[in-house]
């Protein structure tokens, strides 16, 4: 006599997350029926689209978590499509009844440690150092999202090897997963290489959508690639996030750290603490154990001086970052090499940052403590 239940099954069930939304599929509606015919059990479950790019990841995930139930031998798992109004309660029980979306990541009571990625200039690899913390960071267990903030130059998706679209849920996107990391990007949204061609409103108004409308889940960090300079989508992200980190990214050379220190000082006006910065493309690493210094030396210990002085607080160099062609070749290729090769100069040199950055400073600003006064 078969001892298989159906609320074992679903117990087996409420252990299986749906990847893109981090939560188990019994708390999101996702499990339409579960049906016990002796050994064998067959589940249906909901796709929140026809098209969902997790349909196997979660039907594979479905079927060996009720064969792990005892006394179950054979499993079947079938797929249906929500309906509009099953995708709104989605919807609703992940973001609130709430009409207009909020920017989570402004609020007093977020734990979300969110760092922006900038550079002075151009061509300093600020892109390649973002995606390369992202994928160490998700390396060490922690949730972590990347927004493509660079509008004109996104290259985040390429990168990261990412070549799925994002779907909506209702009026919410779910943004596509690589190498462990959520991402967003305007790279998703477009045909081929077309350019964007975009006055500064239109500008902001994407990086709200993409910080607002996006359903991040749970971050433990979010970084957002800048692009170069002080411009529209920096003062953006100062407004929309103002407790968003800098972390500013230069080369050695003195006229990139000289531009540096002009994209770090742009804090005295938004208020913006600055995370630190870090050089990238410090040396070359030569076969007789020397370093070749292509770009010369210092200019990141004078970019963080020169900042801790303008801002009259500690501004660390957080890592000196070598310069590998297989750090680009990974980004080429989509492996990023905190991932492929972790244990390169370059791998560990990121991973040492990647660290400092997991590295929570907990603060009480703004959050309620609920202390009360007790007589004696």
């Amino acid at each position: 006599m078969s001892t298989v239940t159906e609320s074992a099954v679903r117990s087996a069930l409420a252990t299986v997350e749906d990847p893109e939304l981090n939560k188990p599929i019994t708390d999101l509606g996702m499990v339409k029926s579960i049906d016990v015919d002796g050994d064998h059990v067959a589940v249906e479950i909901y796709l929140t689209i026809a098209a969902c790019p997790m349909k196997s990841t979660l039907t594979t995930r479905t079927r060996e978590a009720a064969e792990g139930v005892e006394g179950v031998a054979r499993v079947t798992v079938t797929t249906d499509v929500m309906s509009d109004e099953q995708r709104r309660e989605l919807r609703t029980r992940l973001r609130g009844s709430g009409a207009e979306p909020v920017i989570p990541f402004a609020q007093p009571e977020s734990t979300t440690r969110v760092f922006a990625v900038a550079s002075g200039k151009g061509g300093v690899g600020k892109s390649s150092v973002t995606v390369n913390l992202a994928t160490a960071l998700a390396k060490r267990g922690l949730q972590v999202g990347v927004v493509d903030a660079d509008i004109y130059g996104h290259s985040v998706p390429h990168m990261m090897g990412s070549d799925h679209r994002p779907h909506q849920v209702d009026d919410m996107i779910i943004p596509p997963q690589a190498h462990g990391v959520k991402i967003m990007s305007i790279g998703h949204f477009l045909e081929g290489n077309s350019p964007v061609v975009w006055r500064g409103p239109m500008l902001h108004r994407a990086i709200q959508q993409f910080l607002a409308d996006v359903f991040w889940g749970d971050l433990d960090i979010l970084l957002l690639d800048l692009p170069p300079g002080t411009g529209d989508v920096a003062i953006s992200v100062a407004q929309l996030v103002p407790n968003a980190e800098l972390l500013i990214v230069t080369t050695p050379q003195a006229a990139a750290a000289e531009v540096a220190e002009r994209a770090g000082s742009i804090s005295q006006q938004t208020r913006q603490r600055i995370g630190g910065v870090i050089e990238n493309m410090s040396w070359m690493d030569m076969p007789d154990g020397s370093r070749m210094e292509i770009f010369g030396s210092g200019g990141g210990q004078v970019v963080a001086d020169r900042l801790s002085e303008i801002t009259g607080g500690e501004v660390p160099l957080m890592g000196q970052i070598p310069l590998d062609p297989n750090l680009r070749i990974g980004g080429d290729l989509g492996n990023p090499i905190s991932m492929s090769e972790p244990d390169s100069p370059a791998g560990k040199a990121l991973g040492a940052v990647a660290d400092k950055l997991a590295t929570r400073r907990q603060s009480l600003a703004g959050r309620q403590l609920n202390l009360g006064v007790a007589g004696q």
